[in-house]
C-alpha cells in the first residue's frame, strides 16, 4: 500500500498532537509530509525528530534559523520554511494528498483555501474558516473537486448521521433539522452575577475536553458554539432555523440528526478527538484511534437542557451574524478574537467578552464576502475596531 503523504497545518495545537497519535499507530499507511507550528519550536523539533518529515514550517525567520540549526545539528534532513506563503506552499504542495487544516483562529484561512483550490483532501478542524469564508471556501471545495471532511467533534457526528448523498439537499433527504450539542462549558450553572470575576484559569478549565486557552475561552462563552453553527450552515446547506443547539452535558452524544419521519440519528462516543480524525483520515474506512470503548454503563445517564442565550449572548451573536449574512460573520469571529486574547492578558473581563463583539458589530457594517481580499479587510477593520474599544476601556 502507498502511503498517504499528509501535511498537518497547527502541528503543536492539541488536534495537531492528536492527530500524529492517529498517524503514529498506522505508519503503514501515512507519512507526515509537512509539519507547521506558529511558534512552539521545543515541540515542533521533538515531532521532527520523530517523523522526519520533508518540511517544516514556522512563523517568523528567527524561529526558522534556530529549528533548521536544531535540525542540522541532530542531521535531520527537514526543510525549514517561515511565514504564509510557506503554509500556503505546503497546504497546495503537489506531492500531498491530505491537509490536516487545525490552525486556531484566522491565521488558518489563505492556506486552507489554497488546499481546497488545489483538490486536497481536507481534514477541516478550524472553524475560521467557513465563519469567515463560507461562500468563497465552499465554491473552491466544489470548483476544484476537493474533499472536505469535518473534524470538529459535532460537525464529524452530523456528517455521520446524515445520508452520504446529503449534498443534494437536506430537505431532499428526509432531513427536518440538525441537532447540534454543547457541554455548556465550565459555567453552564454559574450564576450570572458570578461570571463578571471569572478569570482565565476558570474559562480553560473545561470539564470535559482537553483543549487550547483560545477555543476554552469560546466553549466557556458559547462563542464555539456559535461559530459552529455558522460552519453548519456551510458544511451541510441548512438554515439558521434548521440548527438547534441543545446543551448536553456529559458530551457522549456529540450531535444528532432528526428526519422527517421522526427518526433521530446519533453519534455517541468518549470525549476524545482522535475517534473524528481517524474517522477523517481514513474515511470511508474506519481505523483504530487509541480511544477506549464506550461504558454505558458508567455513564449511567444523559442530560439535555435549552441554552440559555443570556447567561451566554455569544450564542446569540452568532445566529444573529449568519442571519446577517457577507462580511459580518468575520467582523464576528475578528472581534471575537481580539477579545478573547484581551481576556487571557486580563485586558478584558469575561461578560466584557459579548459586549465587545456587539460593539464591533455595530460600528462596523457588514458588506458583501465578494472576494478575500474584501473578507480580509472587514477582518483587519474589525481587529482595529475592537483594539481600539479595548484601549479606550482601559483608559478611561
Amino acid at each position: 500500500m502507498k502511503r498517504e503523504n499528509v501535511t498537518i497545518l497547527g502541528a503543536t495545537g492539541s488536534i495537531g498532537v492528536n492527530t500524529l497519535d492517529v498517524i503514529r499507530r498506522h505508519p503503514d499507511r501515512y507519512r507526515v509530509f509537512a509539519l507547521c507550528a506558529h511558534t512552539q519550536i521545543d515541540k515542533l523539533f521533538e515531532q521532527v525528530r520523530e517523523f522526519a518529515p520533508e518540511f517544516a514550517v514556522v512563523r517568523d525567520a528567527a524561529l526558522a534559523a534556530e529549528l533548521g540549526s536544531r535540525c542540522r545539528n541532530a542531521g535531520l534532513s527537514t526543510a525549514v520554511r517561515h511565514g504564509i506563503e510557506a503554509l500556503v506552499d505546503m497546504a497546495a504542495h503537489p506531492d500531498v494528498a491530505t491537509v490536516m487544516a487545525a490552525i486556531v483562529g484566522a491565521a488558518g484561512l489563505e492556506p486552507t483555501l489554497a488546499a481546497a483550490r488545489a483538490g486536497k483532501k481536507i481534514l477541516l478542524a478550524n472553524k475560521e474558516v467557513l465563519v469567515m469564508a463560507g461562500e468563497l471556501f465552499m465554491h473552491a471545495v466544489r470548483e476544484h473537486g476537493a474533499v472536505l471532511l469535518p473534524v470538529d467533534s459535532e460537525h464529524n457526528a452530523i456528517f455521520q448521521s446524515l445520508p452520504t448523498d446529503f449534498s443534494r439537499g437536506l430537505s431532499e433527504c428526509g432531513v427536518r433539522r440538525i441537532l447540534l450539542t454543547a457541554s455548556g462549558g465550565p459555567f453552564r450553572t454559574t450564576p450570572r452575577t458570578a461570571l463578571a470575576d471569572v478569570t482565565p484559569e476558570a474559562a480553560c478549565a473545561h470539564p470535559n475536553w482537553v483543549m487550547g486557552p483560545k477555543i476554552s475561552v469560546d466553549s466557556a462563552s458559547m462563542m464555539n458554539k456559535g461559530l459552529e453553527v455558522i460552519d453548519a450552515h456551510w458544511l451541510f446547506a441548512c438554515t439558521p432555523e434548521q440548527i438547534q443547539v441543545v446543551v448536553h452535558p456529559q458530551s457522549v452524544i456529540h450531535s444528532l440528526v432528526e428526519y422527517t419521519d421522526g427518526s433521530v440519528l446519533a453519534q455517541l462516543g468518549n470525549p476524545d478527538m482522535r475517534t473524528p480524525i481517524a474517522y477523517a483520515l481514513a474515511y470511508p474506512e474506519r481505523i483504530e484511534a487509541g480511544v477506549p470503548s464506550l461504558d454505558l454503563f458508567q455513564i449511567a445517564r444523559l442530560d439535555f437542557e435549552a441554552p440559555d442565550f443570556e447567561r451566554f449572548p455569544c450564542l446569540q451573536l452568532a445566529y444573529a451574524a449568519l442571519r446577517a449574512g457577507g462580511t459580518a460573520p468575520a467582523i464576528l469571529n475578528a472581534a471575537n478574537e481580539i477579545a478573547v486574547a484581551a481576556f487571557l492578558d486580563r485586558r478584558l473581563s469575561f461578560l466584557g467578552i459579548p459586549r465587545l463583539i456587539e460593539a464591533t458589530l455595530a460600528a462596523l457594517p457588514a458588506g458583501p464576502e465578494g472576494s478575500l481580499a474584501d473578507v480580509l479587510t472587514a477582518d483587519a477593520e474589525a481587529r482595529r475596531i475592537a483594539t481600539s474599544l479595548i484601549s479606550e476601556t482601559v483608559s478611561a
